[in-house]
């Protein structure tokens, strides 16, 4: 018998009952389900809505049928409608008619949004732990190259001399600020609808603060309809994971372009890679187009969420049922992307020859060409145009800046002496930008040490 099946006759549509029932999404809910009863149930019996003994018989109860899926003795039961139905039937059979007593003084609406919630905790620390994760490795692998030069890019051309270290900071501080994210975004998620019942509270005495002790909330939701009726939980963590993604895309990407032939910055291990069926020679990085490819479905996912929520009148309506598996794909997927990246960069081989050579064949100090005439009292507008002569006519002969001859600088400018080829050597030209940010390796080293003081906040 259905929960809500008292005025109604007759059997529900057998497809219309299977387009209703979402046990086989809500499913994982049934720990935080359980773990809800039980702080639900203990402050009925403390507020004498039932009794002690029916308390406490309730709560032994769910115990009981907690440790038994735990220990795989007892498997969800998907003919049920939701998870809330099958764990009321459970406990029926377990201990008896007393079990439908459980239920008294709430509804499914303020249960389901407060199960969801308590479940979106528990995951916020894991995708926590697993972006922690992420930054130690990348971490790792910017300490082992803070002498490694690469070109910058903007626009995908290239720019101008950084150090691979410099590049991967980049990188950290932005997962540092997703971190961010979900640790602030726990503030608004943990305040406990329960109480609410189904849109105007209840007529029993409860005690909304008792419960919320019980379930570790920081809060109440302070208005019931409220409490049933918003979303806005799921479409932030939602949108907190597609930022996440993307940031995960964009690393995917350039590992994927380095690792490229016309490149071969890197070389990405066997272990997240595949092959070819016709081409024995292909190495294809497929974990990473992966990764670049599943930031679409969870932005997808997000603005699933948002169009769900964007026309419903207050409070409760079935649509947030969809709220469900959307959040799970995206937890789910985002978690993997994460551990799967992490592997990447870990064992990520770097071919620290193949970066420099691509730094001196891009003309990389062409800019330090002109900050050296600027030093020497040139404005910048006529130095860069001195520095972009040379530089056409070292490509016309397929020279490099540090290559020509001081004859041809001196025919630009006789400012140039013969310190121009210290001033333009790539690993001066980094190590010279010594503004807060920039690619110095002390500065990169200080980048460093505030990623490393900063993930301990999370630890």
């Amino acid at each position: 018998m259905k929960l809500w099946s008292g005025m109604l006759t007759g059997d529900l549509d057998k497809l219309a009952e299977e387009f209703n029932d979402s046990i086989k999404i809500d499913k994982r809910l049934v720990f935080v389900d359980i773990k809800a009863s039980i702080g639900h149930v203990k402050m009925l019996g403390a507020k004498n809505i039932i009794s002690y003994e029916e308390s406490s018989l309730i709560i032994k109860g769910l115990e009981n049928i907690y440790k038994k899926l735990k220990e795989k003795s007892l498997v969800v039961d998907e003919s049920y409608e939701d998870i809330h139905t099958y764990v009321e039937a459970k406990l029926i059979e377990e201990i008896g008619p007393v079990a439908k007593k459980m239920h008294t003084a709430r509804s499914r609406n303020d249960q389901v949004t407060t199960d969801f919630r308590l479940y979106i905790r528990e995951e916020c620390e894991n995708i926590k732990n697993d972006l922690i994760y992420l930054i130690k490795s990348l971490l790792d692998l910017a300490q082992k190259n803070t002498d490694t030069i690469m070109p910058g890019y903007t626009h995908l051309q290239a720019a101008q001399p950084v150090s691979f270290a410099h590049h991967l900071c980049a990188y950290q501080m932005m997962i540092l600020r997703d971190l961010s994210r979900i640790q602030d975004y726990k503030k608004r998620l943990n305040q406990l609808p329960l109480g609410a019942c189904a849109l105007a509270g209840t007529t029993y005495d409860i005690d909304r603060n008792m419960v919320k002790d019980e379930l570790g909330f920081d809060s109440i939701m302070e208005n019931s309809i409220d409490a049933v009726s918003d979303r806005d939980y799921v479409i932030e963590l939602s949108s907190i994971i597609s930022i996440i993604a993307i940031h995960l895309s964009r690393l995917a990407e350039e590992l994927i372009i380095w690792s490229s032939q016309p490149y071969s910055f890197i070389r990405i291990s066997d272990k997240y890679s595949t092959g070819s069926s016709i081409m024995p020679q292909k190495k294809n990085p497929d974990m990473a187009e992966l990764i670049r490819a599943k930031s679409a479905r969870l932005i997808g996912n997000t603005n699933q969420a948002f169009i769900m929520m964007k026309a419903l009148a207050l409070s409760y309506s079935k649509d947030m049922q969809e709220d469900k598996e959307s959040l799970f794909d995206s937890i789910d997927t985002i978690k993997m992307c994460l551990k799967i990246m992490a592997g990447q960069i870990e064992s990520l081989e770097v071919n620290k020859e193949n970066m420099f050579k691509a730094c001196k064949k891009g003309y990389l100090n062409a800019t330090d060409v002109a900050d050296y005439l600027v030093n020497k009292g040139v404005n910048f507008r006529d130095a860069h145009h001195i520095s972009a002569r040379l530089v056409k006519y070292a490509s016309l002969k397929a020279l490099s800046l540090d290559e020509l001859d001081l004859e041809i600088y001196k025919n630009e400018s006789d400012l140039f002496e013969e310190d121009i080829y210290k001033k333009i050597e790539l690993k001066t030209c980094v190590n010279k930008r010594k503004s807060l940010g920039g690619p110095n390796k002390t500065e990169v080293l200080r980048q460093i040490n505030i990623v490393k003081e900063k993930i301990k906040e999370y630890i």
